[in-house]
């Protein structure tokens, strides 16, 4: 199973800190590195990397991250990294055959979440969905930032019925890593086909209107949306004590 890392947008919230949000250091180590080398521990056996701002930067960057983590690290740059992040999921799809972990640049990620979210493949322990998205019901968390949050509401038995940054009422919080199977990129497609913009949410809320989209809990499991200067002040503390195993 592959794994591919979306890394091409602004990050115009941490601009202030780094020109190139997927190398902005966590207590020393870039986001990117975290990324590639937990996809790794979860049993990826190649990252694809989406590039689009800073791409030159970041594509250098690269080949010396693969050979440190031990793993094929591709980039796939995005026509337009200005267009919703459903353009880069589809375009680093288009580089995967079969299914695969997608995972957004900026968040972080203790070992259990990737580790169950590869393995399990829906909340009822079915493999058979469109998709499987990580999601945390402790809405309240002070480390969720409830402005820039993306919700989920669920079913009975996890499957997602509503996905977005303004639904209500709601559940649950996406915590921004998935496991996908080629169906994604085609709703995403199919959503943008029919009038939406394309982000990655038009495209899980086709699924999830097709019965296709599952989740599965993170429980207690940390994790983190590294999305502004709050945040890395609070994963620069917590990062090494939850990830102790990329701060050796």
């Amino acid at each position: 199973m592959d794994a591919l890392i979306i890394a091409a947008g602004f990050g115009s919230r941490l601009a202030g800190l780094s020109p190139c949000k997927p190398l902005t250091p966590i207590a020393g180590v870039p986001l990117i590195e975290l990324g590639v080398r937990q996809a790794r521990a979860a049993g990826a056996a190649r990252v694809v990397v989406v590039t689009g701002h800073e791409a030159e930067r970041l594509e250098a960057f690269l080949p010396g991250l693969g050979a440190r983590a031990g793993i094929p690290v591709v980039a796939e740059r995005v026509a337009d990294w200005s267009l919703p992040n459903g353009y880069s999921v589809m375009a680093g799809a288009a580089r995967i055959s079969g299914d695969y972990l997608l995972m957004m640049a900026d968040h972080i990620f203790a070992a259990p979440i990737l580790n169950n979210l590869a393995q399990t493949g829906g909340a009822d322990g079915a493999k058979d969905w469109g998709v499987t998205l990580a999601i945390d019901r402790r809405v309240v968390s002070p480390l969720i930032d409830p402005d820039d949050a993306t919700w989920v509401r669920t079913a009975l038995n996890g499957r997602i019925i509503t996905i977005g940054k303004t639904i209500a009422p709601y559940d649950a919080v996406d915590c921004g890593a998935f496991l996908a199977t080629p169906e994604l990129a085609g709703a995403i497609a199919a959503a943008i086909t029919a009038g939406k913009a394309g982000s990655l949410s038009d495209g899980m809320q086709r699924l999830a209107e097709a019965g296709r989209a599952a989740t599965m809990d993170v429980g207690e499991g940390w994790w983190m949306d590294v999305d502004d200067p709050r945040a890395h002040a609070i994963a620069e503390v917590q990062a090494p004590h939850y990830l102790p195993e990329f701060y050796r």
